[in-house]
């Protein structure tokens, strides 16, 4: 991976997402998005702690574990094929605030395995509440994993609040079926169900992110799965993909000239996390395709590109 993939920098990112339209065109427009994130209290981890450490006092471990199991995710994925025939895919690592990594993996399926009716989603995607008599340990992950935090009128200090919205449409509403692309993305099958307590909130089926079921178990991990039906979500999961590093950068001075270096404001502004730290250290990809994109440089005809020197223009 060359320096400038490494700094993410903002050329950089077009050139990423300009590569992975490439493949949009080579291969048409992926059929699945999943967000994998790490779980800090996998046994994996838990296991590796000595005295009284936590998982949060060894970036160390928690990237090396996350890492495999990316890997392994992709293994079954692409390998053995638990969506059907993967033509290509894409991943890209992200860092949460709080330090924890998590893939976003976008997905592209042959014409066999496309997705096209509700019952293919209700087949591979649920957002509802399993029943805890019948599976109680896919009823816990969920409940740990896959429940939106309480927001709304309960809640107006949530994060995802803006302008006293859920940014993220939390609770939605109920459905008693599939439907399919609306807007770009399904309305996933929400059944009205009584509420259950989880801790100290009730919870119900409006409250729960996308997952598949098989991949949660056997991960134990926050792992949300949406179905992408139209070309128009295409742009936005590529965007969102490459959008590059959170910063933020603040300036107060009193009257006067504002000493506006750029260049300083991106270098100071960039928020690293000690296992972002430790991923870059041990360098590992931030970001894979399964397919070499080739960029070839190409110009209009007669138009060629003129060198000259300084004071030699005419």
């Amino acid at each position: 991976m060359n320096k400038s993939e490494l700094n993410g920098s903002p050329h950089n990112m077009q050139q990423n997402y300009q590569d992975a339209m490439a493949m949009v065109r080579k291969f048409g427009k992926p059929d699945l998005f999943l967000t994998f994130t790490c779980n800090p209290y996998w046994f994996e981890v838990l296991n590796c702690m000595e005295g009284v450490q936590r998982p949060e006092d060894r970036p160390d471990i928690i990237i090396r574990v996350f890492n495999m199991k990316l890997k392994e995710l992709l293994e079954d994925i692409c390998k053995y094929g638990i969506f059907g025939t993967v033509l290509t895919y894409i991943h890209v690592i992200e860092f949460q605030k709080r330090g924890l990594p998590h893939a976003h993996i976008l997905l592209t399926l042959d014409s066999e395995s496309k997705i096209r009716t509700k019952d293919d989603i209700d087949k591979f995607v649920s957002a509802e509440l399993p029943d805890p008599c019948t599976d109680l340990r896919l009823f816990q992950i969920v409940t740990k994993c896959m429940v939106h935090g309480q927001c709304g009128t309960i809640n107006i200090n949530s994060p995802c609040m803006r302008d006293g919205q859920c940014c993220k449409s939390f609770p939605k509403q109920f459905k008693d079926d599939t439907e399919e692309n609306v807007d770009g993305y399904p309305i996933y099958r929400r059944r009205a169900t009584e509420s259950v307590q989880v801790g100290k909130y009730s919870i119900d089926n409006r409250c729960v992110a996308p997952y598949n079921p098989w991949l949660l178990k056997k991960f134990n991990a926050h792992i949300n799965v949406e179905v992408c039906a139209s070309v128009k979500s295409v742009k936005y999961l590529y965007k969102y993909v490459y959008k590059g590093h959170d910063a933020a950068s603040v300036k107060i001075r009193k009257e006067g000239a504002l000493d506006h270096d750029e260049i300083l404001i991106f270098v100071e502004g960039r928020y690293v996390s000690t296992p972002e730290g430790m991923w870059r250290l041990n360098e590992f990809n931030l970001s894979h395709k399964s397919h070499t994109v080739v960029r070839l440089a190409v110009h209009l005809p007669q138009q060629q590109p003129i060198v000259y020197q300084d004071g030699q223009e005419a």
